[in-house]
This record gives C-alpha cells, structure tokens and sequence, in this order.
C-alpha cells in the first residue's frame, strides 16, 4: 500500500477522522540515520503524527516543529513538516539498544522516558508562531500527544501509532487522530470509544493489510464513514541547501567565525534531519564574514 493520509467525517459529520500508512516514511528515515528497531519505532510514531497534524495546516507557507524531549536514552526527538506534508525528522541517539518491554514488544516509553515534554511550534503566519507545550505521560508518544491535545488546544482526542519493524527493516506504519465535532454528544462519542477498543491496534490492522477506509469504519463503527479529502501523500525530504547552511553559519557571530577561519581555516556542517555534509573554505567564511560586516 502506498503511503496516503485520508481525512473522514463519520456518525453524520460529528466526528472527524484522520487516518495515515506512513510505512515508506519511515523507511527513508530509518535508512537514513540508521536507527536501531527502538529508535525506529519511536521517531516513527513522532513523523507519523506530524504528518497527520501538517494536514490540518491551512497554507503551504504553515510550518510545524514538534520536539518530544524525555529522560530516556533517546534524550531528544525533533521533528517538522509544512501542509504537504513534507515531513523530515531526527533523534539525538539514533542506536539506542534497550531490552523488550515486559510485553515482548519495542520499549518506546522506555526508550523516550515517561518525565519530559512535547513542545508543538506552528508557525502559521501570525506575528508570534503559536507555541504549545505538555508533560510526557508515559513515553509511548501516541498517549502523550492525546495529553498534549487535551491540554494545550483543547480538544479531546484519540490517538493511535503504531510501526512494526522487522530484520529488513520498517514492515507497517501508520496511525489515525480523532476529533469529535463540537456538536458530537455522548452517545457518539461513547460508539467510537467502544470502536476503538475492538478494533485493537493500528499496527496489526496495517499488518492485516486493510485499507485506511477500513480502518475508519473500524475505530468508528461506523459503515457510512465519508471521505472528505483522500489525495494526500507524506513523504520524508529534507529542503536542506548550501545556502541555509551558510545562514546558520552567519548567526554563530563574528568572533567565533573569525576563530574558525584562522583555527581551522574551513567548516563542515552536517544537516541533523538528513546527515548531507556542507564544506565551507576558508574564502567562503570570509565571505559570509564580510558579509556580516556590511550588515
């Protein structure tokens, strides 16, 4: 199955459903830290719903920035998209090794840590970018961003990641957000409560190969779900250049710039979200030093 996003309405427009196969996504990226089976679950969950939240962005000009920061090996997890979503990511110790869970499965909440934060930047043509922020509650990521919901924009909501990783690498991923519409009531709320529950995880319905419309009909119960936008389709790509690159390095100031020209006489940097490596000359920095000047 290709990866796709595809937005519902279900129980007559009251209650709203995203659902996302994320799978090719998380290969990339897992292919292109080289994350260990923990780290690409964890990072896989987090891209996963940043690319469900970038498609609620209004404007192609929308950015959003997550960074989940724990007490667990992982440390730190960053991730951005725009309303594309166009979506690229990284976690500060990508080899993390830790033993399964008392369930047999991937320890993500032990490998995020369940004391922290999720910090949530939208950056959505406002004067002031929208900053968001909330506790981690058990490190599991999909728990925590239902927190996050629930505490910082208000909005009740059910989350569901999951990535199933194999010895050739990432087999399923995906996950669904749900929102009831202000004019949901009880009775609503409570049939996907209970659809949630027997539908079991996203995962294993991803491994079951059913489609997301399936899967909206499952964590709904309801047969009539309505497909309200379908051609999306995530992808992992960094827009990293030579010339962002170059910005960074006229922020670092003056006299740290002017160490390095005369300390090492050259610069490499590395782009966190995709590890492409920028050399930069000594007439390069003193270029963009002289450029500082004319400033």
């Amino acid at each position: 199955m290709p990866d796709k996003i595809i937005k519902f309405l279900a129980h007559d427009k009251k209650i709203a459903v995203i659902c996302a196969n994320t799978t090719k996504l998380v290969e990339k990226a897992r292919k292109t830290h080289d994350l260990s089976p923990v780290a690409t679950a964890a990072l896989g969950r987090m891209l996963t719903i940043t690319a469900i939240m970038g498609t609620e962005l209004k404007s192609t000009k929308d950015k959003l920035t997550v960074q989940i920061k724990g007490s667990g090996p992982l440390e730190m997890m960053v991730a951005t998209t725009n309303n594309f979503p166009k979506v690229k990511g990284y976690v500060v110790n990508p080899n993390v090794d830790i033993p399964l869970n008392e369930f047999g499965k991937l320890d993500v909440g032990g490998a995020v840590g369940q004391e922290g934060y999720i910090n949530v930047i939208k950056d959505i043509g406002l004067k002031d970018p929208y900053i968001g922020i909330a506790p981690l509650t058990s490190g599991e990521i999909a728990d925590d961003f239902a927190n996050y919901f629930v505490n910082s924009e208000q909005r009740n909501s059910a989350v569901a990641l999951g990535v199933l990783v194999d010895k050739n690498g990432v087999k399923e991923a995906g996950g669904y957000l749900i929102n009831p519409m202000p004019d949901a009531e009880e009775e609503e709320i409570s049939k996907v409560e209970q659809a949630i529950f027997k539908a079991g995880a996203m995962s294993k319905m991803l491994d079951k190969n059913l489609s997301l419309q399936e899967i909206a009909i499952k964590i709904t119960g309801d047969e009539k779900v309505e497909v309200i936008e379908e051609n999306i389709t995530p992808i992992y790509e960094c827009d990293c250049s030579k010339e962002h690159m170059q910005e960074a390095l006229t922020t670092i100031g003056k006299e740290e710039l002017q160490n390095i020209i005369e300390t090492d006489e050259q610069a490499e940097i590395v782009c966190h979200f995709c590890n492409e490596k920028y050399q930069f000359s000594k007439t390069d920095l003193e270029e963009i030093l002289k450029n500082i000047d004319k400033e």
